[in-house]
């Protein structure tokens, strides 16, 4: 990996983003200013998750089903499944989360795990918990479907 293009130290904590700031390619690969754009992001999208999260929980609080009609009470039971589906994707997407802002700490944030590589912007402003270059990504995905296909 090429670690020597990589931050060595974690950015300031202090760094006040610009309103409307958006990360370029015109400025350093992860600078302070783009650092903190992907923590505020990271951290943002991990709030609202929570947030969400707590809704449901409300929900489930409020007590058991009690649609008097069968057909009523399985749409519910249905609809409620989907919902507990859908929260346990969200808490392995929070812990993603938790890693790239372990990463942005750590200096290793917008970096391919696999070549070492900067991830372009686009791909992380698209998707800020990515760990590889899409090159990689799909090198990625190739061997896992032959591995799968076998």
């Amino acid at each position: 990996m090429a670690s020597s293009t990589k931050n060595k130290s974690a950015p300031k904590s202090d760094t006040v983003l610009a309103e409307g700031y958006e990360p370029s390619e015109t400025e350093e690969f992860m600078n302070d200013n783009q650092l903190a754009y992907f923590k505020q992001a990271l951290e943002d999208w991990k709030s609202s998750i929570v947030n969400e999260s707590k809704e449901t929980l409300a929900h489930l609080q409020d007590g058991p089903i009690q649609e008097a009609d069968m057909n009523d009470r399985a749409s519910s039971e249905t609809d409620w499944g989907l919902e507990l589906r859908t929260r346990d994707r969200q808490r392995k997407l929070t812990s993603k989360i938790d890693a790239a802002l372990r990463r942005i700490e750590e200096g290793e944030y917008g970096y391919c795990q696999v070549t070492g590589d900067p991830i372009s912007l686009d791909r992380l402003k698209a998707r800020p918990i990515a760990t590889m270059t899409v090159e990689a990504q799909e090198a990625h995905e190739r061997k896992e479907k032959i591995s799968r296909d076998e």
